[in-house]
């Protein structure tokens, strides 16, 4: 009797029974850990560490102590937006100050080799200054940074709002044609706004208010507007591709005259350089003739 056949039919039913008792024994998935993961700005990360880096603990303990100083503090708004940690931020403050102290003492060191005695309290108030202009400087690089990180939301939330009109232009629903809207861009904006409204529809939440609680996780004013044009639109029902587009259109006339007053601003600032060279130009030709002049 061949018994390689029964041997290949009883392996597959055991591989089978195996099969469904895995399948039946499989644990349930963490849904904590998965909605933390759709929260409002989440997605901006391509992944979630699973533990802090070495960084990020020294500079959360340097957090932890430091946040009682009064002035020290740090910009949380701009840093989720940005999509960078905290500690990291605070341990470069820490290090850029601790530079500032250094410096001046370093730079006695050749006029003491000289033999030229500096009081010492001259690298000692240097330093101090040196160091608080350096723990300020990236609050201030952040602050520019999350500015510029604001227009671009602004340039592309112009073009998601043309999407969202054509889309509700096309008999979509409220909810749809914002999730399709969104699904169309690449960009981190757009990323911010999958993940919001992605979390709105696990939460069983309106999609109007995620977008609301994301203009304020942030700071983004011009989010708002589409949130509350969308809330009109589901609870009074009222039309909203003329105000869609309207607001568009409003969009991009304040973004084009911000740009305006960018250019002539930095317009501006170049021409007191000019000036100064043109004056030391000036000058230049002017220096040979008054001196054969106070020497004759």
């Amino acid at each position: 009797m061949n018994v390689f056949p029964v041997v290949l039919i009883g392996g597959t039913i055991g591989a089978g029974l195996a099969l469904l008792v895995r399948e039946l024994l499989r644990p349930q998935p963490a849904l904590a850990v998965a909605l933390q993961r759709t929260r409002p700005g989440a997605l901006a990360l391509s992944e979630q560490e699973p533990e802090l880096n070495r960084e990020e603990r020294w500079g959360r303990w340097l957090l932890a102590r430091l946040e009682r100083v009064p002035g020290v503090r740090v910009p949380a708004t701009n840093l989720t937006l940005l999509g960078q940690q905290p500690g990291q931020f605070m341990l470069k403050k820490t290090a850029l100050a601790a530079l500032g102290l250094l410096c001046p003492v370093l730079a006695t060191v050749p006029w003491i080799v000289a033999g030229v005695s500096l009081p010492f309290y001259v690298p000692a108030v240097v330093g101090l200054v040196v160091a608080v202009l350096l723990f300020v400087t990236p609050d201030l690089a952040v602050r520019d940074q999350a500015t510029r990180a604001r227009e671009e939301f602004a340039h592309a939330l112009s073009a998601y709002l043309d999407l969202v009109a054509l889309k509700r232009a096309a008999d979509a629903g409220p909810a749809e044609a914002l999730e399709k809207a969104a699904a169309v861009g690449r960009g981190w904006q757009f990323v911010y706004l999958q993940g919001a409204l992605r979390r709105a529809r696990l939460e069983k939440i309106p999609p109007y208010q995620a977008l609301s609680e994301l203009a304020a996780e942030y700071d983004l004013p011009v989010l708002d507007d589409v949130a509350d044009i969308m809330r009109g639109s589901a609870t009074d029902g009222t039309a909203v591709y003329q105000a869609l587009r309207a607001r568009t259109a409003a969009l991009n006339t304040e973004l084009l005259t911000a740009q305006a007053a960018e250019a002539n601003t930095a317009s501006e600032k170049m021409t007191t350089p000019g000036a100064l060279l043109a004056v030391l130009v000036m000058l230049l030709m002017a220096f040979p003739a008054v001196i054969r002049m106070l020497t004759v």
